[in-house]
């Protein structure tokens, strides 16, 4: 059975090395509560969203220019029956260059029609890649906004 992991794309005409700067800048666009470093591979990084919330990220890759990789090691989300859901998923950004326009295609390696939180989280990932991310890649600031639960 193919998997039907979860992605969009987005471009701007900004340099990959500059998108992947972006990108490192978790707070600059996903607003949350951040601690660690998402810089290097084998940084680690938290964040924190309402309650108790949570979800530990490693950078398991970082290809100048062309992607960055983060596993999720540990979560907790307590609004869904599996509060692990995420634990082992990976978030992927694959970064191209064409003439004018940098693209980023962005998966969620894991997060699948069959999974609990997908109809929450699709329209969350779509919110924070292609409004919030492409906000603070063309102009700066992130768009912020409540969590889907």
């Amino acid at each position: 059975m193919v998997k039907n992991n979860f992605n969009c794309s987005i471009s701007a005409n900004i340099s990959s090395s500059e998108i992947i700067n972006k990108i490192i800048n978790v707070p600059g666009w996903w607003g949350i509560t951040f601690s660690g470093s998402a810089e290097k591979q084998n940084d680690t990084f938290n964040v924190k969203m309402s309650g108790d919330s949570f979800f530990n990220f490693t950078v398991t890759e970082v290809l100048p220019g062309k992607r960055v990789v983060w596993l999720v090691t540990d979560c907790n989300m307590p609004w869904y029956t599996d509060k692990k859901e995420w634990a082992g998923t990976r978030l992927i950004f694959d970064i191209r260059e064409n003439k004018d326009e940098t693209e980023l295609t962005f998966t969620h390696e894991g997060l699948t029609p069959e999974v609990e939180c997908y109809n929450d989280c699709v329209p969350g990932w779509t919110h924070w890649i292609k409004t919030s991310l492409f906000s603070y890649i063309t102009i700066g600031e992130g768009v912020f906004r409540t969590p889907t639960k």
